[in-house]
């Protein structure tokens, strides 16, 4: 039995993966090395793995005293992961990217002992960035992110995703739901919510004839109840748990463009239009749209010019372009990505 320390955290693109790998090891001994006051704690601490914290926090962007603070910071971790490694002698250490992740890959690198690292979005982050030429073997979930990725061992996995996608029927998930077996809409800005997506929705309800599934993220439910018109076809949540099904029920997405909900959108073979989100650390969100958009598989909406009026020519042109759009979302969809991963890191330990 192999013993693997999983890391990766902060946002849900960097934690689901992660999981789904440590899931699929499931013979095998694994801890997962995040940071215990971010989202990743209480998933782990779910899922019964053996939780090992670092206190470490995203970079920030200009050069100050909070960068050498950080910097302080970093070091510290990184002492905290070596510490980790040298007491459970992990056989590999294998990381999703992003700030979380870099302790325990800079810890093995320091100690040599091999890691992998995956990564999420077109455009790669800086922690994959600096540490991939080290990694035994490294995965992506898009292919042009091996062209700024300094490793001969790349390989286009695509992201872990829930084996339901591939099981669940589109008339399955409508009857779930309680919706009839026709045209649906998902509108959906995260579990947080996006206000610029929401607001756009609510103007457009009134000219939109079709069932609607609508996630307004938490934070914004009430102010969007408050404002919503009467639609006869519509479910309305803060917050959807089971998202297999809502996007399987779905033939459009208004969603933000993070590598996750791509994957996912494409697993589903749903037409999207992506609204991303302008603030995303290193644009990547954008990227993943506009990678989206070159392959025909979605429509791209800037954030700042989302309204009523515009989203309803958006889903218009999405249902005059439905079975291409479908077509050449489902042509990139990756649904054995977590065994890929695995199998790789399992031949490189």
């Amino acid at each position: 039995m192999a013993r693997y320390f999983i890391t990766g955290g902060g946002t849900g693109g960097h934690i689901y993966p992660a999981i789904a790998v440590a899931d699929y090891l499931k013979d095998d001994e694994v801890f997962y090395v995040g940071n215990p006051k971010n989202l990743e704690y209480e998933i782990v601490k779910q899922k019964g793995y053996k939780f090992l914290g670092v206190n470490v926090h995203g970079m920030p962007r200009k050069a100050s005293f909070a960068l050498l603070k950080w910097g302080f910071e970093l070091s510290m971790a990184v002492l905290k992961a070596c510490y980790y490694i040298l007491k459970y002698k992990p056989d590999a250490v294998f990381g999703t990217g992003g700030y979380v992740s870099a302790p325990a890959l800079i810890g093995a690198k320091l100690l040599k002992v091999p890691y992998m690292m995956h990564d999420c979005d077109a455009q790669p982050g800086l922690v994959t960035r600096k540490l991939a030429p080290s990694a035994k073997c490294v995965s992506v979930a898009f292919d042009c992110a091996c062209k700024v990725i300094n490793n001969k061992n790349c390989h286009v996995n695509g992201n872990p995703i829930r084996t339901e996608f591939k099981t669940l029927t589109k008339e399955e998930a409508r009857e779930r739901l309680g919706l009839e077996n026709k045209l649906t809409l998902c509108i959906m800005g995260g579990s947080q919510g996006a206000r610029s997506i929401n607001d756009a929705a609510i103007d457009a309800l009134k000219n939109l004839d079709m069932q609607i599934i609508f996630q307004t993220g938490k934070k914004n439910y009430d102010s969007v109840m408050e404002r919503l018109p009467e639609h006869k076809n519509l479910i309305v949540k803060p917050y959807f748990e089971d998202m297999v099904t809502v996007l399987k029920a779905s033939d459009i997405a208004v969603s933000r463009s993070g590598s996750l909900s791509i994957s996912e959108i494409c697993a589903s073979g749903i037409a999207p239009i992506f609204v991303p989100y302008p603030h995303a650390a290193g644009d990547h969100q954008r990227k993943n749209a506009k990678f989206m958009v070159e392959k025909g598989a979605g429509i791209y909406l800037e954030d700042s010019e989302i309204n009523g009026k515009t989203l309803c020519e958006a889903i218009n042109s999405a249902i005059e372009n439905l079975t291409e759009l479908q077509k050449n979302s489902l042509a990139l969809a990756k649904f054995d990505g977590v065994e890929k991963i695995v199998e790789q890191l399992k031949n490189e330990l």
